[in-house]
């Protein structure tokens, strides 16, 4: 690869990776050496810098992260609430089914089950307030684990954990369907009262 190619590689592993990640992972991920790997990321955030980009480049014990630039909080923060509004895709309420049933579980966990890259989805239910950090794992990397919040209980009408819906009797399956059920009938039997789920989930 070119210096330019191995640049965009690094930062597309970072930008995909979602959390911060060290030169070691970098380099095992891009087939690059680990200290070529430190001046790519040098490289990568001079570019930032020299054309006054809206991401930079975080170091966090010796791992790199991008991220925004502070500046643009509030625009950020808007583009955020518009998200929150949008309605839950299925692929988010799989995810959150799956965490829901097993909590606390890693990003991890939820791909081996779903059999797809979730980081994403995992972030924006976070975002809404539907899941939060229930600590790190002591595994390499640190892998951070979640579970549910009350706003998710709130959310969908629930009391505690214990009354969500019984799983089928098909090992290894997790049907998210019900969630999906409570959700609808919380809107038909409880419209007034539930204005501000609503609001959550809209």
């Amino acid at each position: 690869m070119t210096v330019t190619e191995s640049v965009a590689a690094i930062e597309a592993i970072m930008f995909a990776y979602g959390e911060p990640i060290t030169t070691e992972k970098l380099a095992e991920a891009s087939g690059i050496e680990e200290e070529t790997v430190v001046k790519l990321v040098d490289t990568l955030e001079r570019q930032y810098n020299v054309r006054e980009s809206g991401l930079k480049i975080l170091r966090i014990n010796g791992a790199f992260q991008i991220a925004a630039r502070s500046e643009y909080a509030d625009s950020i923060k808007r583009a955020l609430e518009t998200r929150k509004q949008q309605p839950l895709s299925q692929a988010a309420m799989e995810t959150l089914a799956i965490i829901a049933y097993n909590q606390p579980v890693t990003n991890g966990f939820v791909e081996q089950v779903r059999g797809i890259d979730s980081s994403s989805i995992v972030r924006g239910l976070a975002e809404r307030g539907l899941l939060e950090e229930a600590g790190r794992l002591d595994l390499p990397g640190r892998p951070i684990a979640y579970r549910t919040t009350d706003n998710f209980l709130r959310c969908f009408g629930l009391g505690s954990l214990a009354e969500l819906p019984p799983l089928p009797e098909r090992e290894g399956q997790l049907d998210f369907d019900e969630l999906e059920q409570m959700e609808r009938e919380k809107e038909l039997e409880y419209p007034e009262s539930t204005q501000d789920a609503d609001e959550d989930e809209e």
